[in-house]
């Protein structure tokens, strides 16, 4: 049995599979999953796993070189705008239109699905390099 980091073992395949410039996404529980992209679904009721709580723990063991928000999530959710920056630090960031991030999500490796009831709490994150 694994002992220490992420004991999901679908997330840590996927981690472990990503490549430079690959992208996965963690998401609300409203967020549609595209057909054809990976879903691990998290959500065991309305508000958990809460969203920032399943980024913390990717950050632990994922080189993250840029983020893509959805602008509206400045206006709509601006208390979860400051936990994703505090969580990110000077990682660039691409802000995008909500729909345009839905589009984005077609090209992601995978979907990570949280139970986080709260708007435009969706972010995608593509993977730096270690070296």
């Amino acid at each position: 049995m694994k002992k220490n980091g992420i004991l999901n073992s679908e997330i840590s395949k996927v981690l472990a599979d990503l490549g430079h410039t690959d992208q996965i996404m963690i998401g609300d529980c409203g967020l549609p999953i595209p057909q054809g992209v990976k879903k691990i679904d998290l959500a065991l009721e309305l508000g958990e796993p809460k969203f920032i709580d399943v980024l913390t723990v990717i950050l632990k063991e994922m080189e993250v070189e840029k983020y893509l928000l959805a602008d509206e999530v400045k206006e709509y959710n601006a208390e979860q705008l400051k936990k994703i920056k505090e969580h990110m630090g000077e990682t660039e960031t691409k802000w995008l239109s909500h729909e345009e991030l839905k589009q984005q999500s077609h090209k992601v490796k995978a979907i990570i699905r949280t139970g986080e009831a709260t708007p435009y709490s969706n972010i995608i994150l593509q993977s730096g390099v270690i070296f």
